[in-house]
């Protein structure tokens, strides 16, 4: 029990986690903008590097870029307070019952890791050279994230033993 107790606890904190995040990017919307914005027209990346020609300079495509990330966000954090739910209904049923409950919040965190592995890392990192910024790399934040959601997505894999409820 205390160790599916620790799994939907670690879920309700991913959850958490996005809930502040969707909170922040609607509430204070321009910051985050910005940050898209700068990756996205690659202004601070190394003077005279060849890889300018991947720079998007258009404001509805930033516009509609940071939308989607606010909605990939959103979507992901109504997702993992379901599987909380889920996981919380089902702490006291039998371990099949257990691992069934696993399936919504084992997809909202397949989609966490897809975020800051393909948005922010592999796209905003390497595609747009991220990287080269100092002002606006996210990398090690993403990193950081997806190494935290990978962690609590391992342990939640971790099977139930038969028997316990």
């Amino acid at each position: 029990m205390i160790t599916r107790a620790a799994k939907m606890l670690l879920v309700a904190g991913i959850a958490l986690y996005y809930s502040l995040v969707v909170f922040n990017n609607t509430t204070d919307f321009d910051s985050n903008y910005q940050f898209v914005r700068h990756v996205l027209m690659m202004d601070t990346t190394f003077p005279g590097n060849n890889g300018m020609w991947r720079a998007i300079s258009a404001p509805w495509f930033h516009l509609a870029f940071y939308l989607s990330i606010i909605a990939w966000e959103f979507i992901t954090c109504i997702l993992l307070w379901w599987g909380v739910v889920k996981l919380g209904l089902s702490l006291r049923q039998p371990s099949a019952a257990f691992n069934a409950a696993k399936r919504i919040p084992i997809l909202a965190l397949t989609l966490s890791l897809l975020m800051w592995l393909v948005a922010f890392l592999a796209v905003g990192g390497e595609w747009f050279l991220m990287w080269q910024s100092h002002m606006w790399n996210g990398q090690e934040a993403a990193f950081r994230m997806f190494a935290v959601v990978g962690i609590v997505m391992l342990i939640l894999l971790q099977p139930e033993a038969e028997g316990q409820p």
